[in-house]
This record gives C-alpha cells, structure tokens and sequence, in this order.
C-alpha cells in the first residue's frame, strides 16, 4: 500500500514538475528573445526541410525527441516560431530519436542528458539572482525551466522504474495480429510511464538481444515507443496556445500514420534489412535490425508525409480555434469578391459596418466607470485588430486593373477609415490599462465635469454606430459641441493645478485621460465624415445609373 501512494506522489511530482518546467521555459524563452534568437530560429526553420535537419540535429544531440518537440511547443507558444515553422522539428525529431538505437545496438552507451539537470537548475538561477530582470534574467529562468523539465522527467521514470523491470514479455506470444498489438500496447505504455522513447526502445533492444523476445515482437514494441511518446507533447500542450497545441496533435498524426505505415510494411521492411545487411556485408543481429528498421520506417514517414505537409498545416489551423480567431474570420470578404471592384466596395461598407459595432463597444468599454473585465476587453481589441487587419489586406488584393478613378477614391477612403479604427482601438486599449486597470480616479473635485464629459461622448458614439444613416452637418456640430466641452473641462483642469486646488500629479493623470477620450472622439468623428462621404459617393453613383437608364 505504501508503495502505490508513493508511486502515485511521485507521479504528480512529477507531473507537477514537468508543468511547471514548461511554464518558466515558455516565459524565460518570450522575455528573453531578442531579434538575433528569432532571427537563428527563422533561419533554421524557413523551409519545411530545414525544419526537419533541425529537428534532426537537436534531438541526435539530446537524444530526447521528447524534450525536442516539447521545446518547440514552447517556442511556438512563445511567439518565436509559427506552427509551420514547428511541424518540420517534429517530423525531424522523429528521425533524430532513432541514434538511441544506433549507440544501443553499436556501443551499448546511450548518452544521458538528465546529468546536467541540476548544474542548469544553478548555473540558471544564479543568473537570474545576479541580473534580477533583463533578458539576460529571463534566459536563467528558462535554463532553470530546462533543467526542471529533465527534473520532471526523471522523477517520472524512478516513479515506474520498478513497474516496467517486472514485465515478464516470455509469457506473452507475438504471433499473429492479436500478438503484435499486444506488444506494441507494451510499447506505448512504457513510453508513456518512462515519458522517454529513447528509454524504451533502449530497453527493447536490450530485451531482444537476450532473447527475451523475438524479433516482431520487439519491432512492434518499437512501434508503440513512437506512438507513446506523444504523450509527452499532449502534456506539454494542456493550457498552452491553440497553435502550440496544434503542434503536439501534429505530433500524433505523423507518429500515427508512421506507426500504420510501419504495420503495413513489416514484412517488407525486414526483407529489406536482410538484404541490405548482406550486401554490405554487415553482421547480420536483431539489435543492429532493429535500429536499423526504427531508422528507416521513421524516414519513410517523413518522405511520405512531406508532401501533404501544408494539407496537414491548414487542416490544424482549422481546428483547436479559441473565441478570437472564430469571431477574428471576416463575415462579408473573401477573395472571388475582390475580383470585382463593385461588390468588393460593398463588402467592405458591410464588414466596416460591422466593426464599427464592435470599435463602438470596446470605446464604450474603456471609457465607462463600471467595466473591469480584462480578459473580455483583450479579446474583443484582439478580433478587431484582426478584422482591421484583414480589411486592409483585403482592399489591397482588389483587382486594380479594373479600378475606375470613383471606386479607387473609395477604397483610399475605406483604407483611412481602417486607421481611424485602428487608432481608436490602440487609443481605448490605453485608456483601458492605464487608468481602469492601474485603478487611477477622477479626482474629486472634478468628478461631475468628468461623467458629464462621459456621457455626452457616449451618447456620440452611440449615435455613430449606425453609420449608413448619419448625416455629416449632425456629426460635425456634435462634434464641434464635444469639442467645445472638452477645452472648458481642459480649462478647469488647468486653473485647477495652477491655484494648488489639486496636486500637479493629479492635474497630469486627469489631463492625460481627457486627451486619450477625445482623440478616440477625433478618430470616430473622421471615421463616421468619411462613411458619409462614401454613402454620398455611392449614391451619385446610383443616381448616374439611372439617369443613363432613362436616356437609353
């Protein structure tokens, strides 16, 4: 009993270990990245095939394929690579693992990274003691992270080390199809308590060099080590990015189907060996067959896979969606529009119409006294950006050939009023952080001026949302009103501070949030004159057509 609630503590140790590693990995890795790390690691991994070399060459050198791909969620979790640079690591990571099996089955050594866990535990905290913040600081915390992780890791192992020395594989026979898939459970489930393939495939070598199990037996042993080591990815991915999350399930197809290829091809594949073996006149054991058969139905995977590679990167892209980037996809553009310049004018009034809703309620958001929901405020600024974003992307694939000089003057003003969005957006976002969430208040002297203030910007902006129907003689005396406003309120302000009635500090944070509130007031104000001067446009346009239909 004592020994089941000790390996069940040691498992969440573990666990907890591993977590946490990728935690202090991920932020060490963000904080500290500067433009020559990004630019090293854009360079490995520019093409799908220097991504797999990459991944080749890591994971030869810390024999952990594991730790590779893990270390790759992290990067892609901390911004430094996108999920298609990380995809090539992964399959090359694959490729890597299989020295293990080589240095087994050659030399018996199998070279053990765990030992420098601790001196990059120290040597990365005493780093950050020494610089306290920087990058410099940040890089420690992730060397700390790192060797927690091999930490993690190892403590996992010594968790089932004795579970895994008990399997009695003579009992079981590997003939025929129930056999194999009982042997290759085998070797998903020690790689799963091990969190190491390397490990067990080492033992699978070892095993089968004894003769504790026959040949096919420990090739779908081999099978199962590559399928469960992706429960080391799937781990890492729990509370990670939707595209770091979908590197690991990147991770499970290519081991899957590689796994499914290698089944198909058994057969085949030791006839190939053998033959191979006696060509070059190389001696002919299970061990040096087994390394050489996990080699080669892991480069086969990568040769067969490679080419459905950016299938298999937009079908991921697909899936793992968070609220941002469902609500992020445009309702009214697509790109058989933008080969029409007339319809795509109007589907953009349409899609800017439906941001300004969105700009209209995240000025409100920021604006208000009683919103305090940062992470509701973060996604909502987020998806804007991105319909901004995709907006001007938009505008600029218009089929310029056939622009007329009306619709080009159109787009030109669609393109400023994506900007005064933008600067509404980036203006909130301000308002928002800097004096809602620093909690900074409205000093009491002056606290009717301010909601009075508020509150007629509010009915502005309000007004304003709908922007087919606005007149621009209506939008520009509110305007002008609102302006009139804002300079008697500044003007209170400042006589305020001269006469000592409020401290100078006070006088500076109220002054700074006037300015911010009215250039989000400037920003719709241009946003809506612009729309009106649209819908004008497009209406001259309709009255013309008519005219000439009338004519014919």
């Amino acid at each position: 009993m004592l020994d089941i609630i000790s390996t069940a503590g040691a498992l969440l140790g573990g666990l907890g270990l591993f977590i946490l590693a990728i935690g202090m990995m991920t932020d060490g890795l963000r904080l500290a990245a500067g433009a020559s790390l990004r630019s090293l690691l854009s360079n490995w991994t520019s093409t799908p095939l220097k991504g797999i070399f990459s991944g080749v060459l890591m994971t030869a050198i810390v024999q952990s394929s594991s730790a590779v791909t893990v270390a790759s969620i992290g990067f892609v979790n901390a911004g430094l690579l996108s999920m298609r640079q990380a995809l090539g690591i992964v399959y090359g990571a694959n490729v890597g693992t299989t020295m293990t099996g080589w240095l087994v089955a050659l030399a018996g050594f199998k070279f053990d990274i765990h030992n420098l866990a601790l001196p990059m535990i120290g040597i990365g905290m005493l780093i950050k003691l020494i610089k306290g913040q920087g990058r410099t600081a940040s890089f420690g915390l992730a060397l700390v992270g790192f060797g927690l992780f091999f930490i993690g890791v190892d403590v996992l192992k010594s968790a089932f080390d004795g579970l895994v020395a008990v399997f009695d594989l003579t009992k079981i026979s590997a003939d025929g199809i129930g056999g194999i898939i009982i042997f290759t459970l085998m070797g998903v489930v020690m790689t799963i308590l091990t969190q190491s393939s390397s490990a067990s495939i080492a033992l699978t070598i070892t095993a089968a060099s004894t003769g504790m199990v026959g040949l096919y037996a420990a090739a779908a042993m081999v099978i199962g080590a590559n399928i469960g080591t992706t429960s080391t990815a799937l781990i890492a991915s729990i509370g990670a990015t939707s595209n770091a999350k979908r590197v690991a399930f990147a991770q499970v197809i290519f081991n899957s189907a590689t796994a499914l290829v290698a089944f198909l091809l058994l057969p085949v594949l030791f006839f190939g060996i053998e033959w191979f073996s006696k060509v070059l006149d190389i001696e002919a054991n299970i061990s040096v067959s087994l390394a050489l058969f996990h080699s080669v139905f892991n480069i086969l995977g990568v040769i067969l896979i490679f080419p459905f590679n950016n299938k298999l990167a937009s079908f991921l892209e697909s899936r793992f969606l968070t609220w941002e980037e469902k609500e992020s996809n445009s309702r009214y553009l697509d790109k058989t529009i933008a080969m029409t310049p007339d319809l795509a004018v109007n589907a953009l009034m349409l899609e800017m119409k439906s941001i300004a809703k969105r700009v209209s309620l995240l000025s409100r958001e920021a604006i208000e006294v009683d919103f305090n929901q940062v992470k509701a405020f973060t996604q909502q600024s987020s998806v804007i950006k991105h319909l901004l974003e995709n907006a001007s992307n938009f505008i600029v694939s218009v089929e310029s050939a056939q622009l007329s000089e009306e619709t080009t003057q159109d787009l030109a003003t669609m393109m400023r009023i994506e900007q005064y969005f933008l600067d509404c957006t980036q203006t909130s976002e301000r308002l928002f952080h800097d004096f809602k969430m620093t909690k900074v208040k409205v000093d009491t002297h002056f606290t009717e001026s301010h909601y009075q203030f508020v509150t007629n910007v509010l009915r502005f902006i309000e007004f304003g949302q709908d922007i087919q129907t606005p007149k621009l003689d209506t939008i520009l005396s509110e305007r002008t009103l609102l302006q009139q406003e804002h300079d008697a309120y500044k003007a209170k302000l400042l006589l305020a501070g001269t006469r000592g009635d409020i401290s100078v500090h006070s006088m500076t944070d109220n002054l700074e949030r006037l300015a911010l509130i009215n250039n989000v007031v400037q920003q719709w104000a241009k946003a809506m004159r612009s729309f009106s001067n649209i819908n004008i446009s497009e209406q001259n346009k309709l009255d013309g057509n008519v005219i000439s239909n009338q004519g014919v």
